[in-house]
């Protein structure tokens, strides 16, 4: 089965051509099966190699940009993380009909968590913001800008912009006072530290109600750690924000930081996946909500 479009410069991807890479490059692995995975994600395709293994293709070449950095810092990160993340198994090489860097990990059992449906909302949001924690304290010697290392602030005109587009789609008018008031929050003193970037639901694996792994390293680097804050608005209902909030210990002025981060990354997704991709277009409404009525509250 191919893999359907949603950015301009994609390449064709199916199961054939990841059973030809494989071959070519690891034929060790050649002749396990091959089963594209259920994914609403944007950068990559997924297909599950075997029973244990994950071959994961830019979709762009954005995307493949961010290959080598996983192969790089994963297996640095992973010791002092309190879950699992990927293991990297395989480096591939562009080919003739695929023109990027690809990856083999090991596969990684779970879940995404069901926005809106969570099982045990307060131990989630404790281990959030372990992993969180966890991530901050790495040493950040040598490490990359992440994907989102830019000051909140320098994101204002394509928020604005997202805002215009969506007009008629979402309430423009508190959406743009509830950035405004994101705007306001003193910005953070210290030095960048590491983050994962993208703690959104596609990225996160649960089993039992727990946390299991964060998947998808391809935005890691060193920022801001407001910006993995965006988790307590994309995964986890209003009545347990609280605890994650006092679990990670941010002050006011990053929490209101990360409620900017996420309503702003929010309503650029809505933008773009509205007509392509339906479950990313989903997530990003309900986080629009849910900070809107965090504003309503004056939480």
């Amino acid at each position: 089965m191919g893999v359907a479009k949603m950015h301009v410069g994609e390449v064709d991807i199916d199961g054939g051509l990841v059973r030809r890479l494989i071959a070519a490059q690891f034929p060790q692995w050649a002749g396990l099966s091959v089963e594209l995975v259920d994914s609403a994600g944007t950068s990559n395709a997924m297909y599950r190699l075997g029973g244990d293994m994950v071959v994961r293709l830019p979709r762009m070449a954005a995307a493949a940009e961010d290959i080598t950095k996983e192969h790089v810092w994963l297996p640095r990160l992973a010791p002092s993380l309190p879950v699992a993340v990927p293991t990297p198994l395989g480096l591939g090489k562009p080919v003739e009909g695929y023109p990027w860097p690809w990856s083999v990990f090991e596969w990684l059992d779970g879940a995404n968590p069901a926005v809106g449906r969570i099982d045990e909302p307060v131990l989630l949001a404790c281990d959030l913001a372990s992993f969180v924690n966890a991530l901050n304290r790495v040493d950040p010697a040598g490490g990359p800008a992440a994907y989102r290392s830019e000051p909140l602030a320098a994101r204002d005109g394509a928020t604005r912009a997202a805002i215009a587009a969506l007009r008629g789609v979402i309430d423009a008018g508190h959406v743009t006072a509830a950035w405004d008031t994101a705007l306001r929050a003193p910005g953070r003193p210290g030095p960048a530290v590491w983050i994962h970037s993208d703690l959104q639901p596609g990225n996160l694996l649960v089993s039992e109600g727990r946390l299991s792994a964060v998947i998808d390293f391809g935005c890691v680097g060193l920022g801001d750690p407001a910006v993995d804050l965006i988790a307590a608005w994309y995964v986890l209902p209003a009545d347990v924000r609280g605890v994650f909030h006092s679990a990670v210990g941010a002050d006011d002025a990053a929490w209101a930081r990360g409620r900017g981060w996420a309503l702003s990354v929010a309503l650029m997704e809505l933008d773009y996946y509205r007509d392509t991709n339906p479950v990313m277009a989903a997530i990003a409404r309900h986080v629009i909500s849910e900070v809107l009525a965090d504003q309503a509250r004056g939480a």
